[in-house]
């Protein structure tokens, strides 16, 4: 075989009639920029019978280049790799994981290793009313200061009253049941905990230091009621009273770890995360999903505010709004390996929402992404308008997107929120825009905007500078792809200057 991926080669074969790629390649673990680990790469047939395309699957094997200079070390990986792949019966219809389960089988969770650490258990629910919150809260505070609260497999609690869990200290939970939220929407909407932006609420509020949260279980917020009374509703409207509370809020968070737990049924965003330090999810999932044909809006995976280390690796996300936002104010981002269905992409900000109030997001890294089905792929959106703020995005980096069926692959957005095109003239974006990179994305548009796969957009008022754009083989169904540029230019590729009339075509 005759391809390279940055100078690595790459093993080719064929598995139950379809190809197999295999790469080696290295891997720079974000917290020491001078380790490197290797990685493996394999690719299969394509989603939406895009024959030259590939989705990828990675994973991570954790050795260091020394333990992979060994031949005889490399020929057992690729082998072991090889024995996974046909013991999946892959065929030529095999498109990637597409169930929560499939998903669990390319990247499962295992718990830690036994500990002496002392365990707390409460009584479990016995109905979707049976309230354990004062146990719950009687738990943690006894497990607080070196134990953990063990919520067992087969077993439900019930949380019905709003919770402040903002004492914590070197604390564990160990979720492996399912925490279930009430769906008594009269008192959540008369009973909360109170965050200004965006008019947020949650159920209960994490916080403290040396947090994790860990297990196979379920963190349930039952949000099919919320679902439905929220039809037709929106959330950024000033007259909106219809308030639904955030399935996950920690504040004041220091060394906060979740990991391996799913989230379902999140009445808005999933987890809301404020004025912390040093925050991981590892290897979770996300669905929020209807029975019905109201959506369940808002539901972002992420959203933070005030936040100095963000880490989200090893994810499925299967929602209806963005798969990851940070808001305002966060900084060290990192997001490895993530898989986004039906999402709005994976997006930096808003930001510049209010006005006089300054915003940043900076030093984010985002790699190894599946975007399907989505709006967007990769986006940076600020807001512009007469009640706008202002601010910055700077030192961004999209790497290794693969895109099906998304109908911007890419974007920059200097007019959200939905705001008039008329409006955004008047009162321009004061966002400024700096040292963005978009590299090696793939994959096919939903042919929603014809041929365009990119707009980049920069205010007038505002600085875009050091924006680039490379490795760049994305296409449409409806022909020759192109990238649409307003008020930016040396990107890169080539990208094609908007008229004032494709701007009012487009809705830019």
């Amino acid at each position: 075989m005759d391809w390279n991926y940055e100078g690595v080669g790459l093993l080719g074969r064929r598995v139950s009639g379809i190809r197999l790629d295999l790469a080696i390649l290295p891997r720079i673990y974000p917290n020491s920029p001078t380790s490197q680990g290797m990685a493996i790469w394999a690719a299969y047939p394509p989603i939406g019978g895009h024959s030259h395309h590939y989705i990828s699957d990675r994973i991570w094997l954790g050795r260091t280049a020394a333990e992979l200079s060994s031949l005889s070390t490399l020929a057992g990986l690729v082998a072991s790799l090889l024995a996974i792949t046909e013991a999946a019966h892959m065929d030529a219809s095999y498109l990637g994981p597409r169930t929560v389960d499939e998903y669990r089988r390319f990247y499962p969770y295992t718990h830690p290793g036994p500990d002496n650490r002392k365990k707390v258990y409460i009584p479990e629910s016995h109905s979707d009313t049976d309230d354990r919150s004062c146990e719950f809260l009687k738990g943690l505070k006894e497990a607080n200061h070196g134990g953990t609260l063990v919520l067992p497999a087969g077993k439900k609690f019930v949380i019905g009253r709003k919770l402040d869990l903002t004492f914590l200290n070197d604390v564990q939970v160990q979720l492996d049941g399912e925490i279930k939220f009430t769906d008594d929407i009269e008192y959540w909407q008369n009973n909360y905990f109170y965050h200004p932006f965006q008019k947020s609420i949650s159920f209960w509020q994490w916080g403290g230091k040396d947090i994790r949260i860990f297990g196979t279980g379920t963190l349930n917020g039952n949000g099919q009621k919320w679902y439905d009374g929220f039809a037709g509703l929106e959330v950024l409207d000033p007259d909106n009273t219809y308030l639904r509370p955030i399935l996950f809020y920690a504040q004041n968070a220091t060394n906060l770890h979740i990991e391996g737990i799913r989230f379902t049924g999140s009445p808005i965003w999933t987890n809301f995360v404020v004025t912390s330090k040093n925050v991981v999810y590892d290897n979770v999932i996300i669905e929020n999903l209807s029975t019905n044909e109201n959506l369940p809006k808002n539901t972002d995976g992420w959203d933070s505010y005030n936040v100095d280390g963000l880490t989200v690796r090893n994810a499925w996300v299967n929602i209806g709004d963005d798969c990851f936002s940070p808001k305002p104010n966060t900084s060290n981002i990192f997001v490895s390996n993530i898989y986004c269905n039906g999402t709005h992409g994976i997006s930096m900000g808003s930001i510049g929402q209010y006005k006089g109030v300054k915003d940043y997001i900076e030093n984010a890294y985002v790699e190894n992404v599946i975007m399907l089905n989505a709006e967007n792929g990769a986006r940076l959106k600020a807001w512009a308008g007469p009640t706008a703020g202002y601010g910055y995005i700077k030192n961004v980096t999209f790497k290794n997107f693969y895109v099906d069926n998304t109908d911007w692959p890419i974007v920059l957005d200097a007019c959200y929120f939905n705001v008039d095109p008329e409006i955004c003239a008047q009162y321009p974006s004061q966002v400024d825009i700096h040292d963005i990179v978009f590299k090696n994305f793939t994959g096919m548009s939903s042919g929603k905007n014809g041929r365009k796969v990119a707009k980049l957009t920069c205010s007038p008022n505002a600085v875009c500078d050091n924006i680039n754009l490379s490795e760049i083989d994305l296409h449409s169904p409806e022909g020759e792809a192109e990238i649409v540029c307003d008020g930016i230019s040396d990107v890169g590729v080539p990208c094609v200057p908007l008229t004032e009339a494709r701007k009012r075509s487009l809705m830019l």
